[in-house]
Parts: structure tokens; C-alpha cells; sequence
């Protein structure tokens, strides 16, 4: 399954009964989402960037919102250092990764990236 396929899907409701994916079925679908890091175990995704300013990353997290809202699948946020962006991504329900993370690494990866501070 490609990127461009994770993000065509779209995220089912979980519940304490869906199964947590395998160290192996996490890995293969984790290939599909370049730049995001695969957590210990296989339990969570996480993707970070260094935005321009503040507002930007609030700007970033506005986007970010939308496309979960519309997914029904909400990712951790966490803005540090005023503009140190971190995404985390985890089906709670299940206490590690199902599908659902991978689907909404692929959208996330497809909105405009947020502005970087230059290198």
C-alpha cells in the first residue's frame, strides 16, 4: 500500500476490541509515511519540525485539527520552545497503533508544511 493510498482511506471507529497492529504490520505501513518515526515496540508515530515563529505552529496545529475533525482520529500536539512542532500519533483505545495512525500520518504529510526557520 502507498502513501498516496493510506491517504485516500479513510479512519474507522476503534474501539477496546480492535487490535493493536504488530511490530510487523506497523512496520510495513510505516514505510508508507516517510518522515514520521516509528516509536519503541511499534506503539506511536511522531513527526517534529522547527517552525518560523509561534503562529506559525499555531497555524500548522489549525490544519492539523481539521483534517483529525474530519477523521475522527486526534493526534497529541505539542508546541516547545515556542516554535518546536511535534506531532504523536497512537489509537488510544488500544493502547498502540492501528491503521487509522498510518491514514492520518499520509493526510497529515499532504497539507503544506508548515514554514521552516532557514538552515
Amino acid at each position: 500500500m502507498t502513501a498516496a493510498k493510506l491517504s485516500a482511506r479513510k479512519c474507522v471507529p476503534c474501539t477496546e476490541r480492535t487490535p493493536a497492529l504488530g511490530v510487523a504490520e506497523a512496520k510495513e505501513l510505516h514505510a508508507q509515511v516517510p518522515g514520521w518515526a516509528l516509536g519503541a515496540g511499534a506503539k506511536w508515530l511522531s513527526r517534529s519540525w522547527r517552525v518560523a515563529d509561534f503562529l506559525e505552529g499555531l497555524d500548522f496545529f489549525r490544519r492539523v485539527g481539521e483534517v483529525a475533525e474530519a477523521e475522527d482520529h486526534h493526534p497529541d500536539l505539542r508546541l516547545q520552545n515556542y516554535r518546536e512542532v511535534t506531532l504523536d500519533l497512537w489509537t488510544h483505545a488500544v493502547g498502540g497503533l492501528t491503521e487509522n495512525d498510518f491514514i492520518l500520518a499520509a493526510k497529515i504529510s499532504e497539507l503544506e508544511p508548515p514554514k521552516l526557520i532557514p538552515a
